[in-house]
């Protein structure tokens, strides 16, 4: 079965040349293209693509405007394809958070021989997008739980955590862990997370997600400690591990070769929490494509960590949270609107 795509870019070059490469694939089929959104939303509504790539720089209306319009009322799997979105730059996070499943940047001299150089990457981004579910609504739900998040928490000091949590995420996983974060108080447990991103997009996200939370969302560094009303995100590129020492959860960042074709890897997270923090901890594994975190998930729950995995209907791909299941390492699969809820009465306990 073909993959239905459409192309929304400005150049004639690139639309000429991604037409040349995309006929080499016999899984995908290039359906139109048009020079900007204007022209491309009535094409769109006619031949329901199964995955948009889109550039961001148009005539008439950009392309973050467009995709917030689509994401907001018929969700179409999108791929940015853009000068703009280069590693770690404002644009490719606001992408991510409207919605798109994928970046790739590309270059403002020598388009033609790039998009052909990256051939491969594209069409393995067009084939991700197109098991992607994106879902509707999803813009306005996180504008009203920014607003109900920002309420300011007395008397928080850098307290220490006995329960910690550690999140995985991969493909969707943007969205998903800002709509968790955005509905937690400022004093909930620590949560480590590994979202895989590449280098120089984590920090900038982090800061993104920190103008938004009531918790204190930073990009991980080797030693920091993880205490109540913070959020480390791990860098990417590098490994982070959860430890303790004297009864306080800290963060060890390092390098090393990729696992599960990750760096970071939720594996790493989630196998270090297993050994370090065991029942005490709370794991869990939203969207995202592969097994990564699967068997860390595992070694989590057989020592008594509570697990907890993202509900298909919810996932935007259900790769990762599907495969711990099928493990055998997963408590309890909620829908997304009900981790933080899961997160607060792990909390509870004590």
């Amino acid at each position: 079965m073909s993959i239905n795509v459409y192309v929304v870019d400005d150049s004639a070059v690139v639309r000429q040349t991604l037409q040349h490469l995309l006929q080499g694939d016999a899984e995908i089929r290039l359906i139109g293209s048009a020079p900007n959104p204007l022209l491309a939303a009535p094409a769109i509504k006619r031949q329901r693509p199964d995955v948009l790539l889109l550039d961001i720089e148009m005539p008439g209306m950009d392309g973050l405007t467009f995709l917030r319009q689509v994401m907001e009322t018929d969700p179409i799997p999108t791929v940015i394809c853009s000068t703009l979105t280069t590693d770690g730059s404002k644009a490719a996070l606001e992408a991510l958070a409207a919605g798109a499943v994928a970046v790739v940047a590309k270059p403002r001299l020598g388009l033609k021989q790039f998009l052909e150089d990256s051939r491969r990457e594209l069409v393995q981004a067009l084939k991700t997008a197109a098991r992607a579910r994106p879902k509707a609504g999803g813009g306005a739900a996180l504008a009203a739980a920014r607003t109900a998040s920002r309420a300011p928490v007395a008397g928080l000091h850098a307290l220490a955590v006995n329960k910690p949590v550690v999140l995985g995420s991969s493909t969707g996983g943007t969205q998903a862990i800002e709509s968790v974060l955005l509905q937690l108080p400022g004093d909930a447990p620590g949560i480590a997370i590994v979202q895989h991103m590449p280098e120089r997009f984590t920090a900038m996200y982090a800061q993104r997600l920190d103008g938004l939370c009531a918790m204190n969302v930073r990009e991980a560094k080797d030693g920091d400690r993880l205490e109540r009303g913070v959020v480390l995100i791990a860098p990417g590129g590098r490994h982070m591990q959860l430890k303790k020492n004297a009864g306080q959860y800290y963060v060890a960042v390092a390098d090393g070769p990729p696992v599960n074709r990750h760096k970071p890897s939720v594996d790493v997270l989630f196998r270090s929490a297993a050994e370090c923090a065991g029942r005490d901890a709370l794991a869990i594994i939203l969207t995202g494509m592969g097994d990564d975190g699967a068997r860390g998930m595992k070694a989590m729950h057989d020592r008594g960590a509570r697990t907890i995995a993202q509900d298909e209907a919810s996932c935007v791909v259900f790769g990762m949270p599907k495969e711990a299941i099928a493990m055998g390492g997963v408590d309890e699969v909620l829908p997304l609107a009900r981790v933080a809820g899961a997160i607060s009465a792990f909390d509870a306990r004590g």
